[in-house]
């Protein structure tokens, strides 16, 4: 009797333990993420602000990117992004202090100058790498290292756009789509909500879209299916247009240097040919006008994808997660509207859709659906999530990005996004003879 309560209260102290260290590492993590994550905020939204009083700053988009070669170049960060973020997580890759501020600068340059881009990129990045410096500073093992890098991904993303719950469960299924780390849950909730907390304290107000929904019936159902299948189609274009140009750039203009001031004059050349600036920078206000006001132009989604595309391709820094909204808001604000449904749910359900089928993640889409726009039209978004994932195939805008169960049937196939296609034989062991 005396062994078995000696064994109850040592299991009894590693729960307790465990949860004390991650309770500890994920508010430190959360405190560092939320206050750089506020900063980086500010910083974008004042770039933003002055690119808009001087609009001269966009002829400086090439000397911007030329500078942002330069500070990668100085840290020794250059060709690092989100996919090494992943690339922690599934393998223990290290990652370094040094590419928290070149992503800060590069994204805040490119924001200022007028390319084309997101912030979540930076974040994922910034906030993997607090996550997993914080998580060294506590002396964590390698499997502790990569959920400390998950909860920095998490509280990052709250900080940025007010979306902890979507934060936890997109930090913890964007690794491995049909894999969820549940021991993650805690430190990455907790990391997000004070990151959260923080950043309502220095003046960063979430992102929320007032929208109403339309009551629930059979044929809006339907006009949400009809409307989640060009989403679908969409993600895989926004998708495949990214890796297509980045590919090209880099095949064409090896020398970065060449490849940043080609990109910066092309997205230049390309503003004055469309005649606005609407698609330079992030472009929250034009999806707020797509969801509140129901108005997008026809053509806004495939010219926010160019812009995109050129953007990034040619080293400029941001993300891919706001642009899909984007794009997102103003297709489903269009063919919404002629599918029957009010225009300004439909570029709601768009900018989710989109996000779902680029990301692969219809979970924290759907906790994305209600943080953003509330619980109103959660099953028309269920329904349009799970259409838009399934559709999208696999493609995903992370090319690390590991799908470890079929969308077509219970079968396991382990394979990387964008390098598989439905109908092809599956080796299950291909990826570990690769690596």
């Amino acid at each position: 009797m005396g062994d078995r309560e000696e064994k109850g209260r040592t299991h009894v102290g590693l729960y307790v333990r465990a949860m004390a260290k991650w309770l500890a590492v994920a508010m430190v993590t959360g405190i560092f993420c939320g206050v750089v994550g506020s900063l980086f905020h500010i910083g974008v939204e004042r770039a933003t602000e002055l690119r808009g009083g001087h609009p001269w700053l966009l002829w400086c988009l090439p000397a911007a990117g030329l500078l942002i070669v330069g500070i990668y170049k100085l840290t020794k960060t250059e060709g690092q992004g989100t996919n090494d973020i992943i690339e922690a997580v599934h393998h223990g890759k290290p990652l370094t202090i040094w590419l928290l501020p070149a992503i800060f600068l590069g994204t805040v340059l490119t924001h200022l100058c007028g390319g084309s881009a997101g912030r979540e990129g930076a974040a994922l990045q910034m906030g993997g790498t607090i996550g997993r410096c914080t998580g060294g500073l506590f002396r964590l093992d390698d499997r502790d290292l990569r959920t400390a890098t998950m909860a920095g991904m998490a509280a990052f993303f709250a900080a940025l756009f007010g979306t902890p719950l979507t934060a936890t469960v997109f930090a913890m299924m964007v690794i491995s789509i049909g894999a969820v780390y549940h021991a993650a849950f805690i430190p990455c909730l907790t990391a997000s909500l004070t990151s959260y907390w923080i950043s309502l304290q220095l003046g960063v107000a979430p992102t929320r879209f007032d929208v109403p929904a339309p009551a629930l019936e059979e044929m809006m159902l339907l006009r949400t299916a009809a409307l989640a299948v060009g989403c679908a189609l969409v993600s895989v274009l926004l998708c495949r247009t990214l890796h297509f140009a980045e590919h090209q750039m880099k095949k064409r203009l090896p020398n970065a240097w060449l490849r940043a001031a080609a990109g910066g004059c092309a997205v230049i050349t390309l503003t004055y040919l469309c005649g606005t600036r609407d698609y330079n920078g992030a472009g929250m206000d034009i999806i707020a006008a797509a969801v509140e006001q129901g108005t997008a132009r026809p053509e806004a989604f495939l010219l926010k994808i160019l812009f995109t595309a050129v953007t990034l391709s040619a080293g400029f820094k941001g993300g891919e997660v706001v642009p899909s909204f984007f794009v997102g808001a103003t297709f489903g604000c269009v063919a919404g509207a002629l599918l029957g449904i009010p225009a300004g749910f439909a570029a709601a359900l768009g900018l989710v859709s989109v996000f779902c089928g680029a990301t692969n993640c219809p979970l924290a889409s759907i906790f994305l659906s209600i943080e953003l726009f509330g619980d109103g039209g959660l099953l028309y978004f269920a329904l349009s999530c799970g259409i838009s994932y399934t559709l999208s195939g696999y493609n995903g805008l992370y090319s690390s990005q590991t799908i470890l169960y079929s969308k077509l049937k219970a079968q396991y196939i382990n394979v990387r996004t964008n390098a598989h296609h439905a109908g092809e034989p599956v080796d299950p062991f291909r990826r570990g003879r690769e690596e």
